[in-house]
C-alpha cells in the first residue's frame, strides 16, 4: 500500500478549542436542579433526555429518570421503572421480580407473521413495551446532534469520541484518532480486583491503515533519519506518552518502566515538559505517524493463476474469466500510471498439473511449460514468469485469448485450489518478492488429499469446530504470511453443501473469496466484473508485523482477527491487509497502575507498499486509570465494546462450543450490569428499575444482535459455507462496518408525490418489523445485504416512478437492478444505492423483497429486535432476563 508522500515541511497546527470541552452552561449546575415530572431537566445537562419524545425514549410520565451525574453535567445512569403496575405501556400486568431465578435466555422456535402490521415479532412475551426501550437510532441521531460538523480533538486523557457513523473532524494532538484506534474504555481501572470488579474488557480495536476523511491531515510521514529515536531497552517508538527528564537529556519510558538516554546529535532543551522542537517533530506531538526506512524492497507482483481442467472448459465461463482479466489489465495500465505500468505480472493455468508461461517481450512468441510432479515443485526457468505489465500485456492477451479457445482433454484430470498457491509461492519466493496471488476456480471443489493433514472431525481427540481450517491450509497459509502472498479466490462453481470451502485460505492472508453461480446471467457477470476491478485496483501492506506495546503494570492477553494467532499475543503476523482491516486486543493488570501517570499503549505496524518502500506505522494512545469504577463504566462505549465482543466471539469459535460462547456472552453482560448497579449507583433503585450506564444503554440490543447471529446460532437454512463466509468477513471489518452488519440500517424512501426529500442514511428508523409501514418503500442496509422492502399498499404512482410499473404484482422478489428513470426518486434512490455499494467491502446485489413473501428469510435476520427464524429471542425479551438475572447475581 502506497503511503502518502513525505512531508519534509510540517508543522504541527495551532491549537483550536475543542467543542466538546465544556458541557456546562454558566449560571447552571447539575446539583442545583431536582427531578420533577412537571418539570424537565434542562437540555444542555442532559442531552439524551426527551420526555416528548415517544418513539424510542420512555416519557416522563412513564419512566423514573434519576440520573446520576458525573463531571460535566452528563447522566451516568438511566433509570426506568418496570415492576409498577401503574406505568401502562411497560409491564401489562407486572411481574413478580423477587421470584425470578436467574436462566439462560429460551431458544424458540418463532415463524414471522407475513404483514408487518402484526406487530407479535415485536412484542414481549413479558409486557414489555419495545418501543420505550433505548433505541440504537436515537443513540446515532443523539451523537449526530451533538458532533456532527464539528471537531474532535483527541489528545492525551481526552475523553469518549463521537460514534464511528457521525460524520466530523478528528483532529490528533497527541493521542492516535478513533478512525484508527478505539478503546473499550476510555478510564482504565487501577488495579486488578477493580477491573474483576466491573466485568467490563479492557481492549482496544486497532484499524492501523484506516483512510482520514475529508478535512483531515493524512498520517504524516518522516524520513527514519530525522526522527528522535525511542526506547533502546523495549524498543518501543518515540511518542508523546515519553516523559522528558534532566532539562531533555533523558526520558522516562512507560512501556518498560526505564530511562533512556539522548545522544548528543538529537538534543533539544524542554520547556514546560516538552522538547522545543515539538511542532516540528510528528513523532513528538502526534499519536499517529510513519517511518519511512531508507532500505527498500522488490515491489510486489501480480500472479493470475486459471483452472483449465476439462470440467472447467466444459461450463462456458473460462472466455468470459479471460475477457474481464484482458479489461482489468488494459484499464490498469492506461489509467494506473507509471506505477502501475512497472507491476509484474506472472499467468499460469492448472488442472492437476501446473503450466508455466515464459512472457519475455524478447520472444517471438510465449512459451508454455508444463510441470507434471506437483508434490514438489521445482521451476524449470525463472527468466520471463515476471514481466513489466507495460512490456507484456499484449502478450499476455494472446495468451488469454488462446486459453479461452482450450478444447478440453478427453481424459479428465481433476483440479486442486491449493495447487496454483504452492507454485505461486515457489514463484515469489525465487523473485524474493510479495504479491498478490487471484487464482479462478472452475471445477467443483474437492477436499485436501495431503497425507500430512489433520486425521479428519471426528477422528481426533481434540475438540474440532467447523470453522477451524484443515492443518493443511493453515500450513500454507503461514508460508504465504512469510512470503507476502495474498490469495484471492474467485470461485464459479460453488455449492452450498459438500466439497472442501475454498476460503480458509484466503482470508488467513490478507484476500477473499467471491462466489458466483453462473456468470451466463449479466448481473452476475457485472458482480464479477466489480469484484474483479476491486480486487486488482486494492492497495495493500504486504509483509505486516504488528507489535503491541502497553505499560509495564499490564499485559497483551488476547489479539483477535482475521489472522493465524501466535503463541505472543502481543505479536501478529500477516500476509498483507488493506485500510479496512481491523483487529481487536485485550489487556490484564500485572500489578497496579500508576493513577498519575495513567496507562500508555502503542501499536507498531511494519510493512511493505506495493512499491517496494519499507514503512513504520506507529499509533500512540495515552488513557487515565481511576480508583472510581463510575468513570471506568461512564467512558465505555456500546459499539467499541460490540466490535470487541464480535470479534472476541468470532475467534473463539475456532476451538469452543458455540453453545458456550453465547451463554458466556450473556453471563458477561448480566454481570457487568449487576456490577454496574451493585458499584455506581449512588441512589437507590427500587428492583423494578432497570440500571443502565448512559453510554452503554443500547449494549444489551448489540449482544442479543450478536449472539443470534448465524454465526454463532445458525438456522434451519443456513449452511456452513454461508457461516464460513459470515465469520471470516465480520471478523476482519472495522467499528463503522460491524455496528451497522449487528444492526441493520432501514431508510425509508419518499413516496409522497410532492416529497422532494433526498433520501439519507441519516433519517433510519428502527431494525423491527413494526417499523415497516405497508404503504412505504425502505431500503435496508449492511455491509453484506442490500434490501429493497415493497409494501403492499405502495401507491401505484410511486411503484412507476421507482420501477417502471404500477402494479406490485408485476414485481418479483429477488435480486434486480433499477430501472434508469429520470424523476426525482429513481436519481435519488440509485445514488443512495451506489454510495453504500461504494462504501461496502464486497460488491453488493440489490435485492427485493415483497411484503408477504414469507418465504425469503434475508430480511427477518436484519429485523434484530424481533425473535429471529433462527431462533433468537427479541430484544425486548432479551433486556428482561438481564435484568431479572443482575438481580439475582446481586442477591
Amino acid at each position: 500500500m502506497d503511503g502518502p508522500a513525505v512531508n519534509t515541511n510540517y508543522t504541527h497546527p495551532a491549537p483550536q478549542s475543542w467543542a466538546g470541552e465544556n458541557h456546562m452552561t454558566p449560571g447552571i449546575s447539575p446539583a442545583s436542579w431536582k427531578p420533577n415530572a412537571s418539570c424537565p431537566p434542562p437540555s444542555n445537562l442532559y442531552p439524551h433526555f426527551n420526555p416528548t419524545h415517544q418513539s424510542t425514549e420512555v416519557s416522563s410520565a412513564q419512566m423514573t429518570h434519576t440520573p446520576v451525574t458525573g463531571s460535566g453535567g452528563l447522566p451516568q445512569s438511566l433509570y426506568w421503572d418496570i415492576s409498577q403496575q401503574s406505568y401502562q405501556g411497560v409491564f401489562n400486568p407486572a411481574p413478580d421480580l423477587s421470584n425470578m431465578k436467574a436462566q439462560e435466555m429460551p431458544q424458540g422456535s418463532y415463524s414471522l407473521p407475513t404483514s408487518p402490521t402484526s406487530n407479535s415479532k415485536s412484542e414481549s412475551r413479558y409486557g414489555l413495551d419495545p418501543r420505550l426501550l433505548p433505541s440504537v437510532v436515537q443513540v446515532i441521531k443523539e451523537d449526530r446532534v451533538q458532533w456532527e460538523g464539528k471537531v474532535f480533538v483527541s489528545k492525551s486523557k481526552s475523553s469518549v469520541p463521537p460514534l464511528s457513523s457521525t460524520r466530523c473532524t478528528l483532529e490528533d494532538r497527541g493521542n492516535a484518532t478513533a478512525r484508527f484506534l478505539r478503546c473499550t474504555s476510555y478510564i482504565f481501572p487501577v488495579d486488578a480486583q477493580s477491573a474483576q470488579k466491573s466485568h467490563l474488557p479492557l481492549g482496544a480495536t486497532l484499524c492501523p491503515l484506516a483512510t482520514p476523511e475529508r478535512g483531515e491531515l493524512a498520517v504524516p510521514v518522516c524520513e527514519a533519519g530525522d526522527c528522535v529515536k525511542g526506547c533502546r531497552h523495549c524498543g518501543a517508538f518515540m511518542s508523546p506518552a515519553m516523559i522528558w527528564q534532566d532539562c531533555g537529556q533523558r526520558f522516562y519510558c512507560p512501556f518498560c518502566d526505564k530511562l533512556n538516554d539522548v545522544p548528543w546529535q538529537s538534543y533539544q532543551p524542554t520547556s514546560q515538559g516538552r522538547r522545543v522542537d515539538w511542532e516540528r517533530k510528528p513523532e513528538l506531538s502526534l499519536g499517529s505517524y510513519e517511518i519511512q526506512e531508507k532500505q527498500t524492497a522488490n515491489a510486489a507482483v501480480l500472479l493470475l493463476a486459471i483452472d483449465v481442467s476439462a470440467s472447467a472448459m466444459r461450463t462456458g465461463h473460462l472466455k468470459h474469466i479471460c475477457q474481464q482479466i484482458c479489461s482489468q489489465l488494459q484499464i490498469l495500465q492506461e489509467a494506473g500510471g507509471a506505477d502501475q505500468s512497472d507491476l509484474r505480472v506472472g499467468l499460469m493455468t492448472y488442472d492437476s498439473r501446473i503450466h508455466l508461461y515464459n512472457l519475455s517481450p524478447a520472444l517471438s512468441r510465449p512459451h508454455m511449460m508444463v510441470i507434471t510432479d506437483c508434490e514438489e515443485i521445482e521451476l524449470p526457468v525463472m527468466d520471463g514468469l515476471l514481466v513489466p505489465l507495460k512490456d507484456c500485456r499484449h502478450i499476455a492477451e494472446r495468451v488469454l485469448q488462446e486459453i479461452a479457445c482450450f478444447n478440453p482433454e478427453s481424459e479428465e484430470r481433476s483440479s486442486s485450489q491449493d495447487l496454483p498457491v504452492c507454485a505461486a509461492l515457489k514463484i515469489l519466493q525465487a523473485a524474493d518478492s510479495p504479491g498478490k496471488l487471484l487464482i479462478f476456480h472452475i471445477s467443483p471443489l474437492t477436499e485436501s488429499t495431503d497425507p500430512k493433514s489433520s486425521p479428519g472431525f471426528f477422528n481426533s481427540s481434540k475438540v474440532k469446530s467447523i470453522f477451524q481450517a484443515p492443518d493443511c491450509s493453515i500450513s500454507l497459509a503461514k508460508e504465504c504470511v512469510n512470503q507476502g502472498c495474498s490469495v484471492h479466490t474467485f470461485v464459479f462453481s460453488h455449492q452450498e453443501v459438500g466439497g472442501a470451502w475454498p476460503g480458509h485460505i484466503p482470508f488467513l492472508t490478507g484476500g477473499r473469496l467471491m462466489c458466483y453461480k453462473s456468470l451466463q446471467s449479466e448481473m452476475e457477470l457485472q458482480h464479477f466484473q466489480a469484484d474483479l476491478s476491486r480486487c486488482v485496483n486494492m492497495q495493500m501492506a504486504f509483509k505486516a508485523q504488528l507489535k503491541v506495546f502497553v505499560s509495564k503494570e499490564m499485559r497483551v492477553s488476547g489479539c483477535y482477527g482475521a489472522f493465524i494467532a501466535g503463541p505472543d499475543s502481543s505479536r501478529v503476523a500477516m500476509a498483507a491487509l488493506d485500510w479496512r482491516t481491523a483487529m481487536a486486543f485485550e489487556f490484564t493488570h500485572n500489578k497496579s497502575l500508576d493513577e498519575t501517570r495513567g496507562v500508555a499503549i502503542q501499536f507498531v505496524l511494519s510493512y511493505s507498499t506495493s512499491s517496494g518502500e519499507n514503512r513504520r506505522r506507529i499509533h500512540t494512545v495515552t488513557l487515565p486509570c481511576s480508583h472510581q469504577l463510575l468513570d471506568t463504566f461512564r467512558s465505555s462505549q456500546a459499539e467499541t465494546l460490540l466490535t470487541f465482543y464480535c470479534k472476541k466471539m468470532y475467534t473463539l469459535a475456532l476451538e469452543s462450543p458455540l453453545q458456550s460462547l453465547r451463554e458466556d456472552l450473556q453471563t458477561e453482560v448480566t454481570e457487568m450490569l449487576a456490577s454496574f448497579r451493585k458499584h455506581n449507583c449512588t441512589t437507590s433503585a427500587s428492583p423494578g428499575q432497570l440500571v443502565l450506564p448512559q453510554f452503554l444503554k443500547v449494549l444489551p440490543v448489540y449482544i442479543n444482535s450478536l449472539r443470534k447471529s448465524e454465526v454463532l446460532l445458525p438456522g434451519l437454512r443456513s449452511s456452513v459455507h454461508q457461516r464460513l463466509q459470515l465469520r471470516s468477513l465480520i471478523v476482519s471489518m472495522d467499528t463503522l462496518s460491524i455496528a451497522s452488519q449487528i444492526y441493520p440500517l432501514i431508510l425509508p424512501l419518499p413516496v409522497c408525490a410532492g416529497n422532494a426529500n433526498m433520501p439519507s442514511v441519516e433519517e433510519t428508523v428502527r431494525c423491527t418489523v413494526s417499523s415497516l409501514d405497508p404503504g412505504g418503500l425502505y431500503l435496508i442496509y449492511c455491509p453484506l445485504a442490500l434490501l429493497i422492502w415493497v409494501g403492499s399498499r405502495v401507491p401505484p404512482h410511486t411503484l412507476l416512478q421507482l420501477f417502471n410499473t404500477n402494479s406490485i404484482s408485476n414485481l418479483t422478489s429477488g435480486e434486480i437492478k433499477l430501472p434508469v428513470l429520470e424523476n426525482f426518486l429513481s436519481i435519488s434512490t440509485r445514488a443512495l444505492i451506489c454510495s453504500l455499494q461504494s462504501s461496502a467491502a464486497v460488491t453488493l446485489q440489490l435485492k427485493m423483497v415483497k411484503e408477504g413473501d414469507s418465504c425469503d428469510e434475508s430480511l427477518q435476520h436484519l429485523l434484530v429486535e424481533d425473535k429471529s427464524p433462527n431462533g433468537g429471542a427479541s430484544y425486548a425479551d432479551f433486556l428482561f432476563h438481564l435484568h431479572v438475572n443482575s438481580l439475582r447475581l446481586i442477591v
